[in-house]
């Protein structure tokens, strides 16, 4: 997501191109969970590593500030965003109210392309789970969001496919700090069974197969490590 316009920096259109290479590499790595919530973001190494002014990083870093990936702290620079347990929860809470309505328009425009393509990044997702290690674990969650960002695109609304993409790159972030399983959040046959509803038409299954599916990805957090203890609460006392 760009900044407004009254907002950025100077810069060339070579100069804006290259800071949006910058912003998409680095919150692919966000996203993908290379870049861990609380990393900092040093606008020397990075302006180092891709042969760019500082002012060019800065104006990438305050992109994915804008979308709340990355936070921004007076005298110590940027971080990779480390969102608090209330946030994780609004995150979710925001992704009930717009993919139910997603759902819906989805419904009304899916084709039997559309069908066909979901069919294969289904089978895709498949593929990442049976494979194993770091990279292959890092492909299936990138994939597994990718689902809901296809349904955003098939709704047919732009406005609310960029809020998905920033809700889904959230997402990963909070899963990344407080996911407890160790696998996709998005598990079994979900994403089969939403898909197969909507190619039914049966668009009250498909909202309630989704809200189902949300309430699964935001059970498997441990969001209790933001919650105030006493002394004694801590210490088990």
């Amino acid at each position: 997501m760009d900044l407004p316009q009254k907002i950025r920096p100077v810069m060339d259109a070579n100069q804006e191109d290259r800071a949006r290479g910058i912003r998409d590499s680095l919150r692919d790595a966000i996203v993908d969970r290379r870049l861990s919530p609380g990393t900092k973001l040093s606008e020397a190494e990075v302006g180092t590593l891709f042969d760019v002014s500082r002012t060019v990083v800065r104006y990438a870093l305050q992109m994915l500030a804008f979308e709340g990936l990355v936070t921004t702290e007076r005298n110590r620079g940027a971080f990779v965003s480390n969102p608090t347990p209330e946030e994780a929860r609004q995150v979710f809470a925001s992704r009930r109210l717009i993919e139910t309505g997603i759902v819906s328009a989805a419904a009304e425009r899916i084709t039997a392309q559309d069908l066909a393509d979901f069919r294969r990044h289904l089978d895709e997702e498949e593929r990442h789970k049976a494979d194993r290690g770091a990279v292959a674990r890092r492909a299936e969650i990138k994939a597994s969001g990718d689902f809901h960002l296809m349904l955003a695109k098939v709704a047919g609304n732009a406005i609310l496919e960029k809020f998905m993409d920033e809700l889904v790159a959230r997402s990963s972030l909070v899963i990344a700090l407080y996911g407890r399983s160790g696998v996709s959040s998005c598990g079994h046959n979900e994403h089969a069974d939403i898909l197969d509803a909507l190619e039914k038409g049966d668009v009250d299954k498909a909202t309630s197969l989704m809200l189902h599916h949300i309430g699964h990805i935001e059970a498997d957090l441990d969001l209790r490590g933001g919650e105030a203890l006493s002394l004694r609460q801590a210490l088990n006392l």
